[in-house]
């Protein structure tokens, strides 16, 4: 059944609408919805009938589009899944979905050499393997590294068009340390991602800090129209400049960090450094070497020089050294009870 784009934007509107369990829908909202989701995309007024609204919630619920969306109707007048997870973006891609696919990554291709595309060869080759072994029914010849229960990360696509169309949402959001959710507004910057999870980089209302959330612990997203968007000066690789991870600290955070690794493991870090500003300070006699990195003292920095073990020997400065002297001595009385 051949779709028009003004359709599957409508789809793609209502099911993130109905997904969004913060608020309750009426087809009115719907409506709504759609309308603004097609000016955005259109520029311009697109009238969308309520007629036309009750046709895709009926399509998008029949099987001739390969939905079956289990869209109820409660108190006669409300709208929502009744699957907590459903999301048509879960329906598995068609055969003409496929040769759209790799009809686009040929034309990707003829790109690939040019220094634009340089950064994304490489993603270019994990989305031809993935559409080959999903048309072939054959394992993957690229294995990523993921976590496909990760919570939030179905909110990734509202958020970056969120961003992309400079709105204001308001945030239902509960961080490990609070007892209850508290809900707030927020100007959403930039997208982060950091050791197979994702961050929302913005600002408070009526606060000028940069404030960092993780997307697990976002617990419902709105939109807030009314309120005037703040657009964002954040320049992403001078603000990650200095910080390993996703915590970036001030000034007087950043240091010059030594640490010694043993010869097994130098190599590795030689050829997979720490941070940019990594440099090689010794060598020495026993094979070992010393590294030095210019970065924040944060959680993240700790985290990957404690992953190494007794490979690795922080050097300088005095006071990360007795934070991991301490890490490791707690770590070892883990192990001293049989």
């Amino acid at each position: 059944m051949a779709v028009n784009k003004n359709a599957l934007i409508r789809y793609k509107t209502i099911d993130k609408c109905l997904q969004n369990k913060m608020r309750d829908w009426t087809l009115n909202d719907l409506i709504e919805a759609c309308s603004d989701a097609l000016y955005d995309f259109e520029g311009r007024d697109v009238n969308v009938s309520t007629r036309t609204v009750q046709l895709d919630i009926q399509l998008m619920r029949s099987d001739k589009l390969g939905y079956n969306a289990p869209i109820e109707v409660y108190n006669r007048k409300y709208y929502m899944y009744t699957e907590e997870a459903y999301s048509i973006t879960n329906i598995p891609l068609t055969e003409n979905d496929m040769n759209v696919l790799s009809e686009t990554m040929d034309m990707l291709k003829q790109f690939q050499d040019f220094s634009l595309f340089d950064e994304f060869k490489g993603v270019f080759n994990k989305l031809e393997d993935k559409i080959y072994t999903e048309r072939h029914k054959k394992p993957a010849i690229i294995h990523l590294d993921k976590n496909t229960d990760l919570k939030g990360l179905e909110l990734l696509d509202e958020l970056y068009q969120a961003i992309l169309k400079e709105v204001v949402i308001e945030i239902l959001y509960q961080s490990f340390k609070a007892i209850v959710p508290s809900t707030f507004k927020f100007h959403p910057h930039l997208l982060k991602e950091f050791n197979n999870r994702w961050f929302l980089v913005g600002q408070r209302e009526k606060s000028e800090k940069i404030v960092t959330l993780a997307l697990d612990r976002i617990m419902g997203i709105d939109y807030d129209f009314t309120t005037h968007y703040k657009t964002s000066t954040l320049d992403a690789d001078s603000y990650y400049k200095n910080t390993i991870g996703v915590t970036v600290l001030g000034k007087n955070q950043l240091q010059n960090v030594f640490f010694k690794v043993n010869k097994s493991n130098a190599p590795y870090v030689t050829t997979k450094p720490f941070h940019s500003s990594q440099e090689k300070v010794e060598e020495h006699d026993d094979g070992s070497v010393t590294f030095k990195i210019k970065v924040h003292h944060n959680f993240e920095l700790e985290r990957l020089l404690l992953g190494f073990g007794e490979s690795l020997e922080v050097t300088s400065p005095r006071s990360l050294r007795r934070k991991m002297r301490y890490k490791f001595r707690e770590a070892g009385k883990l192990y001293e009870r049989d």
